[in-house]
């Protein structure tokens, strides 16, 4: 069945940079979509950043600048570029993905989480 691992997180300095990845895999017909979430200590999990199947990109404001989304479809693998990163982007990130695997109804996917922390 479908799975989405992630990989990238680590800890960084304020100003930094990290690279996150999650790669999707299993009996996939189509991804509708993917994004990125993030939630840190005591806050509701919040949406960080998506892109659909066309290449449409959305991100919320607070990381509008600062951090890119893209994606490989032959690899189905999601990125997020997060660039001059800041100490309340400390969370752990959390890839999400819209998928119809073969032969039954689409659904949603969730990764295991990856940890960022921003500290000096």
């Amino acid at each position: 069945q479908v799975q989405l691992v992630e990989s990238g997180g680590g800890l960084v300095q304020p100003g930094g940079s990290l690279r996150l990845s999650c790669a999707a895999s299993g009996n996939i017909f189509t991804i509708y979509s993917m994004a990125w979430y993030r939630q840190a200590p005591g806050k509701q999990r919040e949406f960080v950043a998506g892109i659909s199947s066309g290449g449409s990109t959305s991100y919320a404001d607070s990381v509008k600048g600062r951090f890119t989304i893209s994606r490989d479809s032959a690899k189905n693998t999601m990125y997020l570029q997060m660039n001059s990163l800041k100490p309340e982007d400390t969370a752990v990130y959390y890839c999400h993905a819209r998928i119809k695997p073969v032969a039954v109804p689409a659904n949603d996917y969730w990764g295991q989480g990856t940890q960022v922390t921003v500290s000096s």
